[in-house]
């Protein structure tokens, strides 16, 4: 086995001097996690091209080092970043260098690289009149494509289900120690690893397929399973058999070059309604209506609890204000400034102080309302909120039903302007990063963040949280938001000072368990969660010497799983 210093000349060699950091000051925003894990590296490298790509991992594996594919880095739990002890040193691979979208069949379909982000995507498609799988990230903004369907990551639309494909080409370790190269895209690109990677890149292939319809590049029947709310069991999430296959759920056990997408026609006249209430049994009722009935499915559903809603309103004013003032472009730029000024902190000795935080919260508070007051009168007088979209055909059934499920003795409806509809889904996609910041300017005043995430089943009529006594006790505020159609919620517990965070996560899985719930729903398993045997299977199955990000899941760290 060759030493680390001679890994990384070889390293710098592929991919340039400039772009293969090491030591703990030049790696730490790439080893530190958006939500949870912190991790030590060999090195981290960015490679500029997919064969500078390939090279790197079959430099690696010839060394015998452990690989951690990262993209953006948005994931919350921990699942792109090196943590605890490996038997192993480790290489964290970040792909945003790798940029490229190609289009197929007139934008029917998409071939995504490893660095192409939603917002890229979504920018691509928009003159085409069509859209992406997901939008903008229903937890982390900025999060990459290739992410998304490696973790079967869900996302805030109804109809569509988690981000699926079995049309990728992509690298794995096999059973004797070598670096593989499948392509399943239904593209020829050559024999040649090297000259397919090459003509990939380049989008040297034919662009107009005749395979569309016999090659699933997404969850084409999740509409239909999603509307079946007499059923006994969640909708979607992480260890679903269903969409695990290939790329697809492979959470970093191989390493991808490039997926196979559908892309959707863009609705036309959206319209947004906001429902509140203080009866949780009316969202209920309207879920199920307008699910049974296919006519009105909508868009997205989303809901809010009163405590989320107000701790977003505060703690996540800043992102909210960047996101309409710079653009989603413009964040990634925004964070990579934000982990500058944290490492800065930390070589001063204040890293503790949580300075960027604390220096955006602040300057958030001198900037105007940015909510509209309606909104804001409705998410402090009642409890529950529920955010609908649909297309504007449905608009009049769904004003119908509404007027007669949730009279004015019972909450109150609220359909939104165009701009005040952009506004209210922005308020609801900022809210998992204000819960953070909350935590963190809390400080030692406060005890740990517990961040779950639960796919409950979809005849569940008791959706609101009551929790068991014993943990309750435990907890000083609880946050629950999430994809309310598909009974995905997504809950921030953050607990009382001297309350044990693993004790009340123990305690509040087997809770889930015994209620039929699956967890994680869609945020994947990362460093937090046990795999169940049939996803730790399929981890082992595409990484026989376990290279690949070890560990996820909590499963074995060690050198061919022993």
């Amino acid at each position: 086995m060759i030493s680390d210093a001679a890994l990384i000349r070889d390293l710098k060699t592929i991919a340039g001097a400039g772009h293969v950091h090491t030591g703990a000051q030049g790696i730490r925003r790439f080893v530190t996690g958006y939500r949870h894990g912190e991790g030590r590296a060999v090195a981290v490298v960015l490679p500029g091209s997919l064969v500078d790509l390939w090279r790197i991992a079959r430099a690696c594996v010839r060394a015998g080092r452990i690989i951690i594919m990262q993209a953006a880095n948005t994931g919350l739990t921990g699942g792109s970043t090196p943590d605890g002890v490996y038997d192993r040193g480790v290489v964290v691979i970040n792909t945003m260098r790798l940029k490229g979208i190609h289009m197929l069949n007139a934008g029917a379909q998409v071939v995504c690289l490893p660095g192409a982000t939603l917002f890229e995507l979504e920018r691509e498609l928009r003159p085409l009149n069509r859209e992406p799988h997901s939008e903008i990230g229903s937890s982390c903004l900025g999060a990459s494509v290739q992410g998304g369907v490696c973790n079967s990551s869900g996302g805030a639309l109804v109809r569509r289900g988690p981000a699926y494909t079995e049309a990728a080409i992509y690298a794995r370790v096999d059973e004797t120690g070598d670096l593989r190269l499948v392509n399943e895209l239904g593209i020829e690109l050559g024999r040649d690893p090297e000259k397919q990677l090459e003509n990939l890149e380049r989008g040297n292939f034919a662009r107009v397929l005749s395979d569309m319809h016999e090659r699933a590049c997404s969850a084409k029947a999740y509409v239909d399973h999603v509307r079946e709310v007499d059923a006994a069991s969640p909708a979607r999430y992480n260890a679903d058999p269903r969409f695990l296959k290939g790329v697809s759920g492979s959470a970093g056990r191989v390493v991808v070059f490039a997926v196979r997408l559908d892309t959707f026609p863009k609705p036309v006249d959206c319209r947004a309604f906001h429902l509140a209430t203080d009866d949780p049994t009316v969202l209920s009722d309207i879920r199920r209506r307008m699910l049974k009935d296919a006519a009105l499915v909508p868009i997205a559903a989303e809901y809010m609890h009163r405590d989320v809603f107000r701790m977003a309103e505060r703690y996540g004013k800043d992102t909210f204000l960047a996101v309409r003032m710079l653009g989603v472009d413009r964040l990634p730029m925004l964070f990579r400034l934000k982990a500058a000024v944290d490492g800065l902190a930390v070589r001063m000795g204040f890293g503790g102080l949580h300075v960027s935080d604390r220096t955006l919260q602040w300057l958030s508070r001198l900037a105007p309302q940015h909510l509209p007051d309606r909104f804001r009168q409705m998410g402090a007088r009642y409890e529950h909120h529920l955010l609908i979209r649909v297309d504007g055909e449905q608009a009049d059934a769904v004003r119908e039903l509404l007027a007669a499920r949730l009279p004015a003795e019972r909450g109150e409806v609220n359909e939104c302007s165009p701009r005040e509809g952009r506004k209210v889904f922005l308020h609801r996609f900022v809210a998992a990063g204000a819960a953070i910041r909350y935590a963190l300017l809390r400080g030692s005043s406060a005890g740990g963040l517990v961040a779950l995430d639960v796919a409950l089943r979809r005849n569940d009529k008791v959706w609101w949280y009551v929790l068991p006594d014993h943990l309750r006790e435990m907890v000083d505020r609880t946050l629950v938001y999430g994809h309310y159609f598909c009974h995905v919620f997504h809950q921030d517990f953050i607990l009382k000072k001297d309350a044990d965070a693993e004790v009340f996560k123990r305690g509040m899985l087997r809770h889930y368990t015994s209620r039929g719930a699956e967890c994680p729903a869609e945020h994947n398993v990362g460093h937090l969660y046990e795999a169940k045997p049939a996803l730790a299977e399929f981890y082992r199955d595409l990484d026989p010497t376990n290279s690949l990000n070890p560990g996820i899941g909590k499963t074995s760290r060690l050198k061919n799983w022993r």
